[in-house]
């Protein structure tokens, strides 16, 4: 009987050891991250987002618009493409109905490479043959331990530092409007999202997969108004800013010179 009881014990340690190492691999590393930054794209060897240099930007309506979302590094985890042109697809609708654009294309992930700069900016831009460049990055961050509960985001304007609470996704999305030949940034737009997470390991990989598309589609519901308010901002803002400068294309047939006041 005691040997019994012995071996009844010896086999309940080991199960519970199996199980622990079982949750431990289920729960992966403490924190997983996809990352794909407008600054280490446009600045690969800056420390930090760069001061923009002052310029004249000549702007010719109807202006061409390109929407892509910036490379991530070739080992990086990323968005699936699909799910990057949903995104998009939200971005171009914003953008459609204005007099003074013309074409919006989709510009797919491949023709970009990372920490490509200016010049694969540039490159992207005469294939396409769009003037204007959409270009949407993103971090986004599942937190699974609570020494690991925030992040830093840096945009061409600043820093954002975005905390979160243990399981949760904390998605950051922002999408920067790039004047291609002066390289000028004409507007930005940011989105946020927390989705609540719990500790349940049951079926993890699953939950955590759907709680990062719901991160980003949620990211979008924020990004989305405010890049139509700084639409209707810059066309306002044309009207004062003394560094821009608008020249209509031959044929333009838009409501009106987006810059009279």
């Amino acid at each position: 009987m005691k040997t019994l009881k012995l071996l009844s014990g010896l086999a309940i340690a080991a199960i519970t050891v199996f199980a622990l190492s079982g949750c431990a691999s289920m729960a992966g590393p403490k924190e997983s991250k996809q990352s794909a930054s407008i600054v280490d794209y446009l600045y690969p060897k800056a420390a930090q987002a760069p001061r923009l240099a002052p310029g004249i930007t000549y702007l010719k309506p109807p202006m061409r618009v390109g929407i892509a979302f910036v490379p991530n590094a070739p080992s990086a985890r990323t968005l699936p493409e699909t799910e990057k042109i949903k995104l998009m697809e939200r971005v171009k609708v914003a953008f459609a109905g204005q007099a003074y654009l013309g074409s919006i294309d989709i510009i797919p992930s491949q023709y970009l490479k990372a920490a490509g700069g200016f010049d694969n900016m540039e490159q992207v831009a005469r294939m396409f043959n769009v003037d204007v460049m959409a270009m949407v990055s993103y971090d986004q961050v599942q937190f699974t331990d609570s020494n690991s509960l925030s992040f830093l985001y840096w945009t061409v304007i600043g820093a954002y530092l975005v905390h979160g609470n243990e399981h949760d996704t904390q998605t950051m999305l922002d999408i920067s409007v790039f004047d291609v030949a002066s390289r000028q940034l004409l507007m930005r737009a940011p989105g946020t999202s927390q989705v609540k997470g719990s500790a349940n390991l049951s079926n993890y990989s699953e939950r955590s997969r759907v709680a990062r598309i719901e991160g980003y589609n949620k990211a979008a519901d924020q990004l989305i108004p405010a890049l139509q308010n700084e639409i209707a901002s810059f066309r306002e803002r044309l009207k004062t800013n003394e560094n821009m400068r608008v020249e209509p294309r031959a044929g333009y047939r838009g409501d009106s010179n987006p810059s009279q006041k």
